[in-house]
């Protein structure tokens, strides 16, 4: 690998948020890892992409993944009643998240919805790629917790089903 690609690597990793970068490439393996941060151990920091980043601010995204995570069982008992109980669905790549196959679509599924096991309930958009995200549980759609078009984080909560 050429040592220019090596630096315009090393100047990216520093100016992002990523913390880890591992490259193979043939014989030829490289590993960059940022100090840790005292907050990083409580939250990692996955990877945004710049143009993402510049549409939302990553401020307003970490507390979408804090508002599912099961608070019944941490808070002694104490059960929160604007949050719904059931199965989350998470999101198993970063990417944008969309509710329907187009702008023109109806949207695979609403709150309401009753889905089925391995039925496609949104993509997820990667690198120009449209991954079908299939529903890991059958029951009914409890809360969307993502916006149409918002970006969303490796394992994310997306849906609560019950």
């Amino acid at each position: 690998m050429d040592l220019r690609v090596i630096e315009n690597l090393l100047e990216l990793i520093a100016k992002s948020e990523v913390n880890e970068v591992s490259i193979e490439e043939g014989d030829f393996k490289i590993k960059v890892k940022k100090k840790a941060d005292v907050e990083q151990p409580s939250m990692p920091v996955q990877y945004q992409m710049p143009a993402q980043a510049l549409q939302q601010p990553a401020g307003a995204q970490q507390p979408a993944p804090q508002q599912p995570t099961p608070a019944k069982e941490e808070d002694d008992g104490e059960e929160k009643s604007d949050q719904p109980t059931g199965e989350v669905v998470k999101s198993p790549i970063v990417g944008t998240f969309y509710r329907s196959p187009s702008p023109e679509d109806d949207p695979f599924v609403k709150v309401g919805d009753q889905v089925e096991e391995g039925q496609t309930i949104c993509i997820v958009e990667a690198m120009k790629i449209m991954n079908e995200i299939e529903s890991d549980y059958s029951g009914e759609i409890k809360k969307i917790l993502v916006d149409d078009a918002e970006p969303v984080e490796y394992d994310q909560p997306l849906f609560i089903i019950g």
